[in-house]
């Protein structure tokens, strides 16, 4: 238990909710004989200013990311189809954590906290996998989205806008990420923090954070 009162459970989707697209990444790069890793380099070079970071503040379009993606990707050494990478961004639901989100929303407030590239919120209505995406969503009070808000993890006005919108201070909040580098910041703020490396330790972190059952 941490000793706080914790009002919100803040969870990241592709990594938490869904499974972690670096899988993806790998088969990625061991197809297209890349180093391991690569990817994820490429994307921690100029975190700040690169093309992916850029993309996901919707300051650019995938039409202008994929051509400065790919130069960067030649500046490292290496050579990608920026449409492919893109691709590997869809993961598998992971049925456990959306049973986490949902006992979470019948005590706490909840908030989808999402680095992404367009908004992901669908129309619904379409049957099979939109509509159970719409559902997951629907289970949220907040979704905070960078192609939205133009800003995105780890800058901490990220988190503040979150904690605005849920009405509650960073020290009554706990986040679940699947990188660390998103985490600091938010516990800098003094959010109680948990990295999801394999979900069922994640879920019983969290459960000794929120003191009930999540499963």
């Amino acid at each position: 238990m941490t000793g706080k009162r914790i009002r919100a459970a803040l969870f990241d989707f592709g990594g938490v909710i869904l499974s972690s697209p670096f899988e993806a990444f790998a088969r990625y790069e061991a197809e297209r004989g890349l180093p391991d890793g690569f990817l994820r380099r490429l994307n921690a070079t100029d975190p700040d200013i690169n093309a992916w970071s850029a993309l996901e503040r919707n300051e650019l379009t995938v039409e202008e990311f994929g051509p400065r993606f790919e130069a960067e990707a030649r500046a490292l050494g290496g050579s990608v189809d920026a449409g492919e990478v893109l691709g590997l961004l869809a993961g598998e639901m992971r049925p456990e954590m959306v049973t986490a989100v949902r006992r979470c929303g019948e005590r706490l407030g909840t908030a989808l906290l999402t680095n992404n590239i367009v908004s992901m919120r669908p129309a619904g209505g379409g049957g099979g996998a939109a509509d159970r995406h719409a559902e997951v969503l629907g289970l949220f009070d907040v979704i905070v989205e960078s192609s939205v808000v133009g800003v995105r993890k780890p800058d901490p006005a990220f988190y503040e806008h979150a904690c605005c919108e849920l009405g509650i201070e960073p020290t009554e909040a706990v986040f679940l990420d699947d990188l660390g580098v998103n985490l600091k910041p938010a516990r800098a703020m003094g959010m109680t923090t948990i990295k999801v490396t394999d979900p069922t330790i994640a879920i019983a972190e969290l459960e000794s954070v929120v003191g009930f059952t999540l499963r």
